[in-house]
């Protein structure tokens, strides 16, 4: 069966296209004077990732005057969503950077808040997901990975940066699932973060890693790991070494997309500046330079848009999960 949930992501993201051949040379007018980031994971990850380059984008091209990093790990990334609705008034210049992972987590009960506890402020890329592995190991496809899994049984682990029933979870058992096997039967073991992950997948912990493809990226062109799979509909040109699941016999695609949130309470105005810049971001060589050098997919849900969007995709997501019995 094709597990498919690309779908409204690649159709925001064709809506969404820029025209970058014409991408500003000059300095953009500065619309914030400072930005802080908050980032509910540790450093390594995925929203890491996106917030750090993010404000490079923003403040390489003159849109933002400076910006600063929180990294706030715990809970599932319940911890830093608690901090924006506590500490909502004295958090003006404040945005904490998201994924799908506030929807599934959400939906299972890994935190009390959602997405509508906190105000909206757009969807801006989308990272295909990758399965890794150490880049000595003697798996070398999907093939050999699924013959090891045969061969091993529960004993074979797939980790990632997400509790059970999360996003890395769930893209692995929707992988599995697509190769005929048993998705409820996956041995997989939950870490943090994606840098715990890694180092989970270094010491030998587990087996193989599900994570966020520009992460793998990064980690296979530092050596570290060989990227088995992406759930991309067709090779992804920042790093086109890297086989789709669909070209090894694996019919499924997913994409997860990254966006920003401020605090509960804020203001139109704020609302407004928010996305002005960030909107203003795209048509900029800074952020190119960024988004090619991840392999993001450019989207743009700001606003209202990204409420219609997000209740779509949970309702899309909790209907999987049922069918792959995380619900």
């Amino acid at each position: 069966m094709k597990t498919n949930m690309t779908r409204r992501v690649v159709m925001a993201a064709a809506a969404a296209t820029i025209a970058l051949s014409g991408a500003a040379t000059a300095q953009e007018e500065q619309v914030l004077e400072q930005l802080h980031f908050v980032v509910p994971g540790g450093a390594g990850g995925g929203w890491d990732g996106t917030a750090r380059g993010t404000g490079e984008a923003l403040t390489n091209s003159g849109l933002v005057g400076n910006a600063s990093y929180e990294n706030m790990s715990g809970g599932g990334g319940g911890k830093a969503i608690a901090y924006m609705i506590e500490n909502a008034a004295s958090l003006d210049n404040t945005l904490m950077v998201n994924s799908t992972p506030i929807v599934i987590r959400s939906l299972t009960g890994v935190f009390p808040q959602s997405f509508r506890d906190l105000t909206l402020v757009a969807g801006t890329i989308g990272d295909y997901a990758a399965l890794v592995v150490p880049a000595d190991s003697e798996i070398t496809d999907m093939a050999g990975l699924l013959a090891s899994y045969a061969e091993q049984g529960p004993d074979f682990a797939i980790g990632g940066g997400s509790v059970p029933g999360g996003m890395d979870h769930l893209v692995a058992a929707m992988v599995m699932q697509a190769a005929g096997e048993d998705p409820i039967a996956l041995n997989y073991i939950p870490y943090d973060a994606g840098g715990e992950a890694m180092a989970g997948l270094l010491s030998g912990e587990i087996d193989a890693l599900s994570t966020g493809f520009s992460e793998a990226i990064a980690l296979a062109e530092q050596g570290e790991v060989r990227v088995l799979g992406v759930s991309a509909p067709e090779r992804v040109p920042a790093y086109d070494s890297a086989a789709t699941f669909a070209e090894q016999g694996i019919d499924t695609t997913f994409v997860n997309w990254r966006g920003f949130f401020a605090a509960p309470g804020t203001s139109d105005e704020k609302v407004a500046e928010y996305i002005s810049a960030l909107e203003k971001m795209y048509e900029t060589e800074a952020w190119e330079e960024v988004r090619a050098r991840n392999g993001w997919v450019n989207i743009w849900n700001p606003g209202d848009d990204f409420r219609t969007f997000l209740e779509a995709q949970e309702k899309e997501i909790g209907d999987l999960m049922k069918t792959l019995g995380f619900l």
